[in-house]
């Protein structure tokens, strides 16, 4: 490969060492070859290195996997993205009156459903464990109308492993097996942590320097595997990605989806609100970019202290993939992923969004109140009697699992009118805070990537 892999070890050890990273696993794709380099250990109390053959919760990347098993459905005429649900799943319902009938597979591939997104209440295990949890979706309301903006629906991710199965025959891990892990011939990647026992698999951290600690549990709930479930080594998610830059083609040949399909994956969906550096638009499982007129498509993932990043460059046919499990992570990716992407494929990663360098005039009213949705709660006031403003994040249930505080209190800070940006500690990187208004049909602050409605009552 054209990669120098060894510079690569060189600049992951220094950068998991900067940021506090216990251990990381990094592939990269260039040249049609696969290079590996790791560092740290996959738990601090073992002290068990990371080996490249390791395995790491891949989290949300998973999604990637769920939606091409969904248009695998859609080429064998069994799935209509633009049909109801009901008419695949006629249990399914929502508390929201008459939005059981609105919602489409393709607003679950394009988190535009408005469904309550972060439901991670334990449904249990075994083979009827999706089947459980879209019956606890009963109990769910939409923050949002159907399709009038984007926000992130690991529920909605849920939904679709569950037509997965009802339309397969197998449960949802059977036919990932099936359909995309035998034939790419990857070994190791797997769904269940009894598999995952099998391997050198990494565990969570929490925390930094002294305070830095195991995670409290291993893993996500088992009905919330379709939207971040694998555990993966980092070269088998490249060998998936490749098939997307392959035109749906695996290594030996086998067709696995449609070229057609492959292309219209990446096609933009719906447009994400937020800071222009990060991604602009949804496809069909994949998060799109532009950065500087080049074209790049790719999907985080965050678990319980593990966070990872999968990046494609098409024009290039080169890709790159990190897994961590703890640390300053987002510092780790940003920095990295910087170097690789300009070095080897000329690619300009943009900054990571940052504070206004002059005034931005301010409207505090514009602003103040309780947003809310499932689990999370922002309280946006005003410091003291002037312009500034300061967010005040509480989660609760299951969400307080990811949060190393239950809550955060943060200065807001402008970028921009109607966003800002704040970050727990100095040494964080920074997160966009957006205000936007739906046409007659309320406030939302879009923050994670999610649409949280403004409390009116």
């Amino acid at each position: 490969m054209t990669a120098d892999i060894r510079h690569w070890q060189h600049r992951l050890d220094a950068l998991a060492r900067r940021y506090e990273v216990p251990g990381a696993s990094l592939a990269i794709l260039d040249a049609a070859e696969i290079g590996t380099a790791v560092t740290g250990v996959l738990n601090r109390e073992t002290g068990v290195p990371v080996t490249a053959d390791s395995v790491f919760q891949i989290g949300s990347i998973t999604k990637v996997w769920t939606a091409t098993l969904v248009m695998q459905l859609v080429e064998r005429g069994q799935l209509d993205l633009d049909a109801p649900l009901a008419n695949v799943l006629p249990e399914f319902t929502l508390a929201t009156p008459g939005a059981t009938r609105d919602v489409t597979v393709r607003h679950l591939l394009t988190h535009s459903s408005g469904i309550d997104g972060d439901v991670f209440d334990d449904a249990g295990g075994g083979d009827d464990r999706l089947a459980r949890y879209v019956a606890g979706c009963a109990a769910l309301t939409l923050i949002h109308p159907v399709g009038a903006t984007m926000s992130y629906c690991n529920s909605g991710f849920s939904i679709a492993g569950r037509i997965v199965e009802r339309l397969s025959g197998a449960t949802w891990d059977a036919t990932l097996r099936r359909n995309l892990v035998e034939p790419l011939g990857l070994t190791h990647t797997v769904t269940l942590a009894e598999e995952a026992i099998r391997f050198r698999a990494a565990y969570g951290h929490v925390g930094t320097g002294a305070e830095q600690r195991l995670a409290a549990k291993w893993a996500l709930p088992g009905g919330v595997a379709p939207a971040g479930g694998i555990v993966a080594s980092a070269r088998d998610v490249l060998t998936f990605a490749e098939v997307h830059m392959r035109r749906g083609v695996a290594p030996d040949g086998t067709r696995l989806l449609s070229a057609a399909s492959v292309v219209a994956m990446v096609q933009p969906q719906v447009r994400v609100p937020g800071h222009p550096n990060g991604p602009q638009h949804t496809g069909l499982g994949w998060r799109l970019f532009d950065w500087g007129g080049r074209r790049l498509i790719g999907h985080s993932g965050g678990t319980l202290g593990q966070y990872s990043l999968l990046l494609l460059v098409p024009d290039r046919d080169a890709a790159v993939c990190l897994l961590t499990n703890g640390g300053r992570a987002g510092r780790l990716f940003d920095d990295l992923f910087a170097e690789i992407l300009d070095t080897l494929w000329d690619v300009a990663m943009p900054l990571p969004p940052e504070p206004a360098a002059g005034p931005v005039p301010v409207d505090p009213a514009r602003y103040i109140g309780r947003y809310e949705r499932y689990g999370y709660r922002a309280d946006v006031t005003a410091i003291g009697s002037g312009e500034d403003l300061q967010v005040a994040i509480t989660r609760s249930g299951a969400l307080a699992d990811f949060a190393v505080e239950a809550v955060q209190t943060m200065p807001l800070l402008p970028v921009s009118e109607g966003v800002f940006v704040a970050r727990p500690d100095a040494e964080s990187e920074w997160d966009s805070y957006t205000f936007y208004s739906l046409d007659g049909q309320g406030r939302y602050l879009h923050a994670g990537g999610r649409a949280t409605p403004l409390r009116t009552d």
